[in-house]
């Protein structure tokens, strides 16, 4: 393989992991805010925020995706295209789980909406907390592809 197959393989693999860490989160958080909203229709606007949540992981990995590009070239070296791809990994990895994990924390909210009235407030810090690392996550691969 030379050094652009490997560095595409890389940037490909974050968004594809990235995606599915989203989807995954985003189906479970689905079915939370249908039943939520089967019960309570006015607490649509909570329920969709807590919904929408994971799709952000999806994001991040189109995001460095996309500033990948800028570094790929023909006959860039072997060398070089690990370095883009091992760039990648760091948001590939976190993507894929707090995707997932935050689309649980998130049917967890759900949950407190449709048992009583709690502030909306409150429960989004808590998959925010999982949002955390994937943004740390975004960062540290964001400055591995600056050092290359």
């Amino acid at each position: 393989m030379d050094g652009l197959t490997i560095a595409i393989l890389g940037l490909a693999l974050c968004v594809i992991l990235c995606g599915v860490g989203s989807a995954f989160g985003l189906f479970f958080t689905g079915r939370a805010a249908a039943a939520v909203l089967a019960e309570k229709p006015k607490a649509f606007g909570g329920v969709l925020t807590l919904s929408v949540l994971p799709a952000t992981q999806g994001i991040y990995g189109f995001v460095l995706g996309i500033m990948g590009l800028g570094y790929l070239s023909a006959g860039m070296s072997v060398e070089m295209g690990w370095g883009i791809f091992f760039a990648a990994l760091p948001l590939a990895i976190c993507g894929l789980v707090t995707g997932m994990l935050q689309g649980l924390t998130s049917v967890a909210g759900l949950n407190a909406i449709a048992k009583k009235e709690v502030s909306f407030g409150r429960l989004i810090l808590f998959p925010a907390m999982v949002e955390t690392y994937a943004i740390l996550a975004l960062v540290i691969s964001i400055m591995l592809l600056g050092a290359i």
